[in-house]
This record gives structure tokens, C-alpha cells and sequence, in this order.
């Protein structure tokens, strides 16, 4: 059995769960989520708990049980509480602002950018350099902001661009002054 996967998902209060057939939906205060359970596994609720099964012992559902068990775990924790990520921008010049749904960015480019906020993810920027990602999707969420990172990948030699706030560059040594002619 896989550890994961036969560790039951505690509903916490305000949350709903419902299964139907093999897809499972999740409601709660930051809003809904539907995941469906790959063939070969069943969810089932019972006395507070949502529990992931296995119907038989095959290779592909024995590898997919802790996933789904993950994935619906996830889906019940963004509902109650939310997932947030953080991004910095670095360089001079370089800033953003919201537009109502879409975020427009000046990231050295002869252009600014503007980066459509995907439904279900809402953004708050402080300082203008500082972008807090907010959404229940934790897939979502990671996507969007590997999406907003991929705009303007931090450079290795100055660090300029859009990293994660926990996120640490390797520097690399430019070229020397004077080094090599003579």
C-alpha cells in the first residue's frame, strides 16, 4: 500500500465534499474545486474523512494512489485556507501594476507587458516590485507564477528579473577589465 494514499484526508468544518462516480468536488470558503479519480480508484466519504481506495493491484493505480490522495488533500486545504506565492522583481526601472484582471509589468523591455490573471487567482502588489499570487488551485497557482517568472528569467550575472521571494540566484563573475590582452 502506499503510505500516502491510504492516509485518510480529514474534512476540516465549512468544508463540503461530494462524490460523484469517479469525479470528487470540494466547497469552502475560498471557493470550489472538482478533481477526477483516475480509473481503478475510488474515493468514498465517511464520518469526517474522505478516503482514497485502490480496486485492484495494478502497477499504474498502485503509482496513481498517492497522487490522487495529494491532489485532494490540496483541493480541501485551498478551499479552507487558500495557497499564496511570492515574486520579486529586480532591476531599475523595473516595476508592476494591476489593471483590474491584468497585471501590466515594465521589464526592460521597449514594450510594457501585460499578463492576464487566469479566474480563480487574484494578485496584490506591494512596493511594485512585490507580487503576492493568492488562489485555492494549488496547481493553478503554481503554474501562473512559473507563467509570470518565465516572462523575465533573473539574469545570472546581474540577478535582474522576476525570481521567487525565496528563491536564491546563482551569481556568475563577468568578464574582467584588462584580463587576457596584452
Amino acid at each position: 500500500m502506499s503510505r500516502i494514499g491510504k492516509k485518510p484526508v480529514v474534512i476540516p468544518p465549512g468544508v463540503k465534499v461530494h462524490v460523484e462516480g469517479n469525479l470528487v468536488r470540494v466547497e469552502g470558503p475560498k471557493g470550489k474545486l472538482a478533481q477526477p479519480m483516475p480509473p481503478g480508484l475510488r474515493a468514498a466519504v465517511a464520518d469526517g474523512h474522505l478516503m482514497i481506495t485502490r480496486e485492484g493491484d495494478d502497477r499504474k493505480v498502485r503509482a496513481l494512489h498517492g497522487l490522487a490522495r495529494a491532489l485532494v488533500a490540496n483541493m480541501v486545504a485551498g478551499v479552507k485556507e487558500g495557497f499564496q506565492k511570492k515574486l520579486e522583481i529586480v532591476g531599475i526601472g523595473y516595476r508592476a501594476q494591476l489593471q483590474g484582471r491584468n497585471m501590466q509589468l515594465a521589464l526592460g523591455f521597449s514594450h510594457p507587458v501585460i499578463f492576464p490573471l487566469p479566474e480563480g487567482i487574484t494578485a496584490e502588489i506591494e512596493k511594485q516590485t512585490q507580487i503576492t499570487l493568492r488562489g485555492a488551485d494549488k496547481a493553478l497557482l503554481g503554474q501562473t507564477a512559473a507563467k509570470l517568472r518565465a516572462l523575465r528569467r533573473p539574469d545570472p550575472y546581474k540577478g535582474k528579473g522576476i525570481k521567487y521571494i525565496d528563491e536564491v540566484i546563482r551569481r556568475k563573475v563577468g568578464k574582467k577589465a584588462g584580463a587576457g590582452a596584452k
